[in-house]
């Protein structure tokens, strides 16, 4: 156990597998889990709400350093949402609340249903409601009907540079692909988010089965029944990645206890383009404005 900057942090891996699936924890307080990549989402969060919250971020398995060979049924969404288990245990928490951003929305919400006597709250940040092609026709249009041509025009010039950086680097395809983006994923749309991705592992196979297949196919009301933890979305208003906000009206009252909150100045990802609103509609929704 270490203190950085006055906050409390530890950090390790657990092996799962060919993965040595890495965790960081910061700070004190309510334990919340963050799902995704060790390195990358603790620099995303604010270091005021490490004050508030004890924040436990964990790899899975397409952010992992791999050991030895994978196959196919090395990484499927089942064993992923194991891998959270198997961390939950090794770390020794036993209720929390449970985030995930992008496509680990989904991993945070299936991991709820499995195990809700685990988790006291969901969020989900710039989730849509899937990657079907119905849900990115969506997307699609709202981009065309909607953005300005300066936007537009910083997207065609980035995509025209991503075929060098695939060339150069093929094993960071997927990381390349997110840093061109930036015109739909970020609110300023010539963010150079980068140095957010630096040391950051990638395993493309695995995003590529996660996000363009299951997460394509998935069905988040399945399940919903077993969910009584309230659920909160924070979706950016600039976010062109997923589908549109208007996206998720048919699937609330699937829900038991869902809150919605739009980043008017966000794009995909408002727990650092929006830092403090974020921290405070967070800690609203968790009960912790006080703690």
């Amino acid at each position: 156990m270490t203190t950085k900057d006055g906050i409390v942090s530890k950090a390790g891996s657990l092996r799962a597998g060919p993965f040595d699936l890495g965790f960081s924890i910061e700070g004190s307080g309510m334990p919340l889990i963050v799902i995704g990549s060790a390195i990358y989402y603790p620099r995303t969060f604010s270091k005021a709400l490490r004050e508030k919250l004890r924040l436990v971020f964990i790899d899975h398995r397409g952010f992992a350093p791999a050991r030895t060979e994978y196959a196919a049924g090395d990484i499927g969404f089942d064993t992923v949402l194991d891998d959270i288990e198997r961390l939950r245990a090794h770390l020794d928490l036993e209720h929390f609340a449970i985030l995930g951003h992008s496509g680990h929305g989904y991993m945070a919400l299936e991991y709820a249903k499995r195990h809700p006597e685990r988790v006291s709250h969901v969020i989900m940040v710039g989730t849509g409601p899937s990657h079907s092609a119905r849900h990115m026709a969506l997307a699609d249009r709202i981009w065309e009907e909607t953005v300005s041509p300066a936007r537009k025009a910083i997207f065609a010039r980035e995509m025209a540079r991503l075929g060098d950086d695939i060339a150069a680097r093929p094993e960071e395809r997927f990381k390349s692909l997110l840093i061109r983006l930036g015109a739909k994923s970020w609110h300023q749309p010539d963010f150079d988010a980068a140095p957010l991705w630096q040391y950051v592992t990638v395993n493309n196979p695995v995003f590529d089965h996660l996000w363009g297949e299951v997460f394509r196919d998935i069905d988040v009301r399945k399940g919903l029944d077993r969910l009584a933890a309230p659920v909160l979305l924070a979706l950016g208003r600039s976010d062109y990645l997923v589908a549109p906000a208007f996206a998720w009206d048919d699937y609330r009252d699937d829900f038991a206890d869902l809150t919605v909150r739009i980043f008017e100045n966000s794009g995909h990802t408002p727990q650092l383009e929006e830092s403090d609103l974020f921290d405070e509609v967070l800690l609203s929704f968790l009960g912790t404005e006080h703690g």
